[in-house]
């Protein structure tokens, strides 16, 4: 039987259990994370939390909703039985009426039959699997990759395993920030994700800098059974010249090949950013967003609207 649960009704311990046991388990779905992106989370618990679906949700005008969290990619089902399309049918089902709206993301385990009144929408990330050397991973990188990392190398940049999380994200507000509609609490809520993640080991954040000793560029990572997942970046200009993003994610590569890992570089439906990834020698993977609009039918058309304008910033899509 498929249970709804409110916050203060879940067991936390237990529940971070079944997704540490979780062979698709991440840390997006960790109490702790959900607690920090999502505060007053529910959700689905069947037999004694052996499989598990979070529920982030919210109330605007007066509307109960289910929302798919900033810094959050992937979130859907868990547990340690077969996920198949009946399952996820099941929980999807079992999401209480009262929450007028649903737009989230399943992860690349959760599949899903046609269903009335369900939109599906496949979303993309890549992957790189990182238990070859890292000679025989170097071999699937594409000519523009190779090509950008001798520019890094002519032009001096240099890359360490550590670095300040401001300056990342102060560069990423200054540019690229600036067409995005993060707000100053997502920021405040990155910065507490970085250096969290720091402290309990789970982040790695590494960073360029210019010959000159300039910070050019910086990327986290979190990692979690047997993944590391790309989480943020933040670049100023001179990175767009001297390849330093290149660099970036090939030290990381470097450090990590050979090790039972892989890689998820977290999107993109951007093109650019697609052939970026692709040009480490990643493989495209599915995942499904799913939209259910229980509003009345004069509401409906504005409720997407709403929700087309919230997802144009969605990060890593």
């Amino acid at each position: 039987m498929i249970r709804y649960l409110d916050h203060h009704q879940i067991d936390f311990d237990r529940w971070d259990e079944c997704i540490d046991k979780s062979p698709n388990g991440i840390f997006y779905a960790h109490s702790a994370f959900l607690d920090a992106t999502a505060p007053g989370w529910g959700a689905l618990v069947e037999e004694d939390y052996r499989t598990v679906m979070p529920l982030p949700q919210r109330k605007k005008w007066g509307v109960d909703y289910i929302f798919q969290p900033v810094f959050t990619q992937q979130l859907g089902l868990f547990g340690n039985q077969s996920l198949g399309e009946e399952v996820t049918r099941r929980f999807i089902l079992s999401i209480p009426p009262r929450f007028r709206y649903v737009d989230l993301c399943l992860n690349t385990y959760n599949q899903l039959p046609v269903m009335e009144g369900i939109r599906v929408r496949q979303r993309l990330t890549h992957e790189l699997d990182l238990i070859s050397g890292y000679e025989q991973i170097r071999k699937g990188y594409a000519g523009n990759t190779v090509r950008n990392l001798k520019k890094a190398a002519k032009e001096g940049v240099f890359v360490t395993p550590h670095g300040r999380p401001e300056a990342l994200i102060d560069a990423f507000r200054r540019h690229r920030g600036r067409s995005l509609s993060y707000s100053e609490g997502d920021y405040q809520l990155l910065k507490h994700l970085i250096y969290s993640g720091l402290h309990t080991g789970r982040a790695q954040l590494y960073s360029a800098y210019s010959r000159e000793n300039n910070f050019c560029a910086g990327l986290v990572f979190y990692r979690s059974h047997k993944k590391v997942v790309f989480l943020f970046s933040g670049s100023l200009p001179p990175a767009r010249e001297n390849g330093a993003m290149f660099l970036l994610f090939d030290r990381f590569i470097r450090d990590h090949a050979g090790q039972e890992l892989v890689l998820d570089f977290e999107g993109s439906s951007d093109k650019n950013l697609a052939r970026f990834y692709r040009g480490f020698g990643s493989k495209e993977c599915v995942f499904l967003q799913i939209s259910i609009n229980r509003s009345p039918r004069l509401l409906k058309p504005f409720v997407h609207w709403y929700t087309w304008l919230r997802q144009r910033g969605f990060p890593g899509g």
